[in-house]
């Protein structure tokens, strides 16, 4: 798995980005929301039961993440058309303010070296990449266990600082100081 340090591969993928068929897909690349910071997840598999946890939870929290200049992108195997029937079907993803990512040729989850050897699938893997393109931070849950959002948000907001940040910070207190 790419780490901390590495940057972020490059990649052209379609993504979802409204419930309505018409207007629902859009292509991106790693030039996509050139300045930002990215939040990118990924998650293994569309209509099943942590992935639809995890999708409204960063858009419950994507206002506080574009407060901080970062683009969330969430991304999986599955097609763009899969991404928008689960969109329709689902009441927590009819409104997801973030694009869903189509890695169906699983070139990206590839690179990053998160794709499952035995389902093909992406892992539940999250990274933080700065506006450069360099990641900055990398994790990697159990297939059953939901990622925090609010503790990628927590991530976020030290890494901006640019300081020194001790265990359980959170934003507004002091960081570190060396002598």
């Amino acid at each position: 798995m790419l780490s901390v340090g590495d940057r972020f591969p490059p990649f052209r993928l379609k993504g979802v980005v409204t419930s309505d068929p018409a207007t629902a897909f859009q292509e991106f690349d790693e030039s996509s929301f050139a300045g930002k910071w990215k939040v990118v997840f990924f998650y293994p598999k569309d209509f099943t039961f942590v992935c639809p946890t995890e999708l409204a939870g960063f858009g419950r929290l994507n206002g506080e993440f574009q407060d901080r200049d970062a683009q969330v992108l969430g991304v999986s195997t599955d097609n763009e058309f899969v991404h928008l029937a689960w969109r329709k079907d689902h009441e927590d993803l009819r409104d997801l303010p973030y694009p869903l990512l189509s890695d169906i040729a699983r070139e990206l989850s590839q690179s990053l070296g998160i794709l499952d050897d035995v389902e093909k699938v992406c892992q539940r893997a999250t990274f933080v990449v700065d506006p450069e393109g360099v990641i900055r931070y990398a994790a990697m849950n159990d297939p059953s266990v939901g990622r925090s959002p609010e503790e990628v948000l927590r991530v976020l907001d030290a890494l901006q600082t640019g300081e020194l940040c001790p265990c359980n910070w959170q934003a507004g207190e002091a960081t570190l100081q060396t002598a």
